[in-house]
């Protein structure tokens, strides 16, 4: 016996019983799953299975067993279904399908406050952008100004973020009778520095350019100079123009022991500043830890490890003054360590999420900020400089400064 779907309502039940309980062979083609759907439901309506005794019912399901090949369970479902809505149809797919918070427009803007600020820490990154939304009312980060940290590093691994970016000389000691072998204590007051030189490299025999770079221990105020030598001729002028950047007295001068400024030159000038200094330990390498870490986050990190000849130092000397300094400064957020002494004497450090804050947000919030000013610097002329322009616009403006400097001094980067 051959059957086709277009003559199975011509099918009585004793036929299928007789094909049930027999052994013979049946031809049935279903160009689709949703064929076998339609005959299915053609075989129950014709039969009217809704009225069929026990047995009944039992003949005409194995006879669509045999017939579609369908398990038991997967036949008492169907028919179950069209008991019920007399159709025998697959359900539409119901996979969770989450709402997306973060468009492809704010990775694009993720992606453009990294390449500006350089690949910052997660913290410090959330920290921008609740600036950028919060303080300079930038209405297109009101949903990165929420992000937490973590997720800030999973959009980062995303295909849409990707698609849109694709050695240091220890100085040498010199054993001089000059500053004191201490570690400065701050005692929560500005003014108290950590000074380091970082050099470019020699090339072809010729020394390169000198990074100075000076930090505040309480609130990471930055200042970054730049010399031709470390010689007392270049480095005296740079390091007096430098000082003078700081809106805050100066009370410590702390540095490790090299001679660049162990020197009685500098230890006079700090004299006449009525400047307190300091030098590193022996076998006390945090000393100088906090320079020693922005000598890698800032300077290798913006002006890299290749050789730049000495000429172009006043070059660079006007482009940290005029662009790097106020944006390290006013702009750039950075984790400040809570710090817990465990039982045994140990001291734990903590960088909590809500205290990355700009060196400028760090100084205003500390206890009657004002006295610690320097004559002449008013409180309305920091809030001015620090409103002047949000984070990554002032990130972007010193990005296209330094990329054409760079592009002068070394060639393209």
């Amino acid at each position: 016996m051959n059957i086709t779907m277009q003559n199975i309502e011509r099918l009585t039940l004793d036929q299928i019983r007789e094909f049930v309980e027999g052994s013979r062979t049946i031809g049935f083609s279903a160009p689709k799953r949703e064929g076998v759907y339609e005959f299915i439901e053609r075989v129950l309506k014709s039969q009217q299975y809704r009225r069929l005794g026990r047995g009944e019912k039992g003949i005409v399901r194995r006879f669509l067993v045999k017939m579609t090949g369908l398990s038991r369970a997967q036949l008492t479902r169907w028919i179950g279904r069209w008991m019920k809505t007399r159709r025998v149809q697959r359900k539409p797919a119901c996979r969770p399908s989450f709402p997306r918070r973060y468009t492809v427009a704010d990775i694009a803007l993720l992606a453009g406050v990294d390449a500006a600020h350089e690949d910052l820490s997660g913290p410090a990154v959330r920290r921008v952008m609740q600036r950028e939304h919060g303080v300079f009312g930038k209405v297109e980060y009101v949903r990165l100004a929420g992000i937490s940290v973590s997720h800030i590093y999973n959009l980062r691994d995303s295909a849409v973020y990707r698609s849109q970016r694709v050695r240091v000389h220890h100085t040498q000691a010199r054993q001089v009778g000059i500053a004191e072998r201490r570690k400065p204590d701050p005692l929560g007051r500005p003014g108290y520095l950590r000074v380091d030189t970082v050099h470019q490299g020699n090339h072809d025999g010729q020394a390169g350019l000198y990074h100075i770079n000076a930090i505040d221990t309480v609130t990471q105020w930055q200042v970054v100079g730049c010399v031709e030598t470390i010689s007392e001729r270049h480095l005296i002028p740079v390091l007096e123009a430098m000082l003078h950047q700081f809106p805050f007295l100066i009370l410590g001068f702390h540095c490790d022991n090299g001679s660049e400024f162990i020197n009685h030159t500098v230890a006079k000038l700090l004299e006449k500043l009525l400047i307190e200094f300091t030098k590193s330990r022996a076998y006390r390498t945090t000393d100088n830890a906090l320079v020693e870490g922005k000598n890698g986050a800032i300077v290798r990190k913006h002006i890299g490890y290749g050789a730049i000849g000495a000429e172009h130092a006043e070059a660079f000397q006007k482009f940290y003054t005029a662009h790097l300094n106020p944006y390290l400064n006013y702009h750039r957020p950075c984790g400040f360590a809570t710090i817990r002494t465990l039982p045994r004497g140990k001291r734990q450090r903590r960088y909590p999420v809500e205290d990355y804050r700009t060196p400028y947000e760090k100084l205003v919030s500390l206890s009657k900020w004002e006295q610690y000013l320097k004559l002449g610097i008013a409180v309305p002329m920091l809030q001015q400089q620090a409103m002047r322009r949000s984070d990554t616009e002032a990130a972007q403006q010193m990005q296209t400064a330094k990329l054409a400097l760079l592009a002068k001094s070394r060639g393209p980067q």
